[in-house]
C-alpha cells in the first residue's frame, strides 16, 4: 500500500506515519517548509514537497498519482478565518478533486466533532472553523470517492490506550492523538469500511475491534 498524507507533520499525522511505516506501508509526507520535511523524514516517510492552497489541482493530482489512499488531516490551527477557509475547506475540495482525477479512490478525512466548543468561550473564529469543516465533510461525501470522515473529540496529548469509542454518533469526549492514528492506521487497513462518518473518543473498545464493528454488515458477508 502506498499512502500519501496531507497533513503528515501534524500532532495526528506524525503518529500515523510511524505506525504506518512500521507495518511496511510506503507513505509520502507533503510539507511547505523545511521544518515539516524534517519532521516526516524522521517517521520513515517520504517528505513532497507542495502547498495545499498555492498548488493547483493538476499539480496536486500529479503528486498523488500511485498512491492507493490519501489520508487529509492538515489545518489551519487558529490562523485566521481566511487561511481556515482556504485550507480545512477549499483545500478539502482540491485534494478530493485531485484523488479523482489521479485515480486515488480512498480518502481518509480527518474532521471535528459538530458538538466541539458548544457552551464555551471560543468565539465567531471557532464557530467559523466549525462550519467550514462541515462544510468540508459534505463535499467529500457527495464525492464518487470511498471516503472515510473521522471526527475525532478534544484531541490529547496523553499517551494513548489502544483502546476508543467509535460509533455514528457519541457524546462528545476527549480523545488521545495516539489512539486517533491507530484507529486510521486500522481503518487503512479495512478498504470495507468506507462511505461512513465516524465519531471517535476514548472508550472501552480495542481499536481493531472497532474499526471491524464499523464494517457494514451487509459486506462481512
Amino acid at each position: 500500500m502506498k499512502v500519501f498524507q496531507i497533513g503528515a507533520a501534524g500532532g495526528v499525522g506524525r503518529r500515523l506515519s510511524a505506525l504506518l511505516v512500521a507495518r511496511g506501508v510506503e507513505v509520502s509526507g507533503m510539507h511547505r517548509a523545511g521544518a515539516q520535511a524534517a519532521t516526516i523524514a524522521e517517521q520513515g516517510a517520504t517528505p513532497v514537497a507542495g502547498d495545499l492552497v498555492a498548488d493547483s489541482v493538476d499539480e496536486l493530482a500529479a503528486k498523488l498519482a500511485g498512491h492507493d489512499a490519501v489520508v487529509f488531516s492538515a489545518g489551519a490551527h487558529g490562523t485566521g478565518r481566511d487561511q481556515t477557509s482556504a485550507i480545512d475547506g477549499e483545500g478539502v475540495v482540491k485534494a478530493a478533486a485531485a484523488a479523482a482525477q489521479a485515480g486515488v479512490s480512498r480518502f481518509l478525512l480527518v474532521s471535528v466533532f459538530p458538538e466541539a466548543g458548544r457552551g464555551g468561550e471560543l468565539g465567531e473564529g471557532f464557530e467559523h472553523y466549525v462550519r467550514v469543516k462541515k462544510d468540508a465533510d459534505a463535499h467529500l461525501a457527495a464525492t464518487d470517492l470511498d471516503w472515510l470522515i473521522v471526527r475525532p473529540g478534544t484531541l490529547v496529548d496523553s499517551p494513548g490506550t489502544g483502546t476508543v469509542a467509535a460509533r455514528a454518533a457519541l457524546e462528545y469526549g476527549d480523545v488521545p492523538r495516539d489512539d486517533v492514528a491507530a484507529f486510521l492506521d486500522a481503518a487503512l487497513a479495512e478498504p470495507r469500511l468506507n462511505r461512513s462518518v465516524v465519531e471517535l473518543t476514548a472508550g472501552p473498545t480495542p481499536v481493531a475491534d472497532a474499526v471491524a464493528a464499523l464494517v457494514p454488515r451487509a459486506a462481512r458477508r
